[in-house]
């Protein structure tokens, strides 16, 4: 009898080990639910607190900003200290400026009043004069014997070519010099012409020319 009570007991534990092997799946499926909730619920408590702790952070806000406002528009019942000098004053010119050419003209013709215009008086300046020097002034007579160096159809012309002649020769140096007005078959000529002392150093004078390939002639 007890061996029959034995293969009982140990038919049933076999039959417990059995069941608690297994898995169940729909007490897993419970598990994993349960899991999913309380995820959501730490979410929308999190939530709530960040909505209050902003609520806070604006009215914290608006408190101080409203505070400072009223301690600046409150008023303590003081006065606006008056300035020393006076409030108003008199202008030196109570008539206002007066312009020159300004009178009793406007209200006059407002009147009906006929002016007569006067135009101011002008002085007219004299022409200034200008002295004008002609080349073809007398020239101061040179004596002496000439050595012709040239002819030009001008006197100012031939003042510029003894300056140019000076530049070409030393022999010119020192030397005087006279233009003298003529005519020849082409019209007017002016006869540039250095002049010497006698007839013999009109002739030295006119062989350094010669030397330097200047063109002369004596004249007597």
């Amino acid at each position: 009898m007890i061996a029959g009570e034995n293969e009982g007991t140990s038919g049933g534990n076999a039959e417990l080990a059995l069941n608690e092997d297994e898995s169940l799946p729909w007490l897993e499926a419970d598990d994993y639910e349960d899991e999913g909730g309380v995820d959501a619920a730490r979410i929308i408590g999190f939530a709530a607190v960040l909505l209050v702790l902003l609520a806070a952070i604006i009215g914290g806000i608006w408190w101080f900003s409203n505070r400072g406002g009223d301690t600046e528009l409150m008023a303590d019942g003081s006065t606006i200290e008056a300035p020393a000098q006076p409030y108003k004053t008199k202008p030196a010119d109570a008539g206002g400026k007066q312009f020159a050419g300004t009178g009793n003209v406007a209200p006059g013709v407002g009147e009906g009043k006929t002016t007569e215009g006067k135009l101011q008086e002008v002085k007219t300046a004299p022409a200034p004069t200008i002295e004008t020097r002609t080349t073809e002034d007398k020239p101061v007579a040179v004596d002496g014997v000439g050595v012709q160096v040239g002819a030009y159809g001008s006197r100012a012309r031939a003042e510029a070519g003894w300056v140019a002649l000076q530049r070409q020769t030393t022999a010119l140096n020192g030397v005087r010099h006279r233009v003298l007005k003529g005519e020849a078959d082409i019209g007017t000529v002016y006869r540039l012409q250095a002049v010497a002392g006698d007839l013999s150093g009109a002739r030295a004078l006119c062989s350094q020319l010669k030397a330097d390939g200047l063109a002369c002639q004596v004249k007597r």
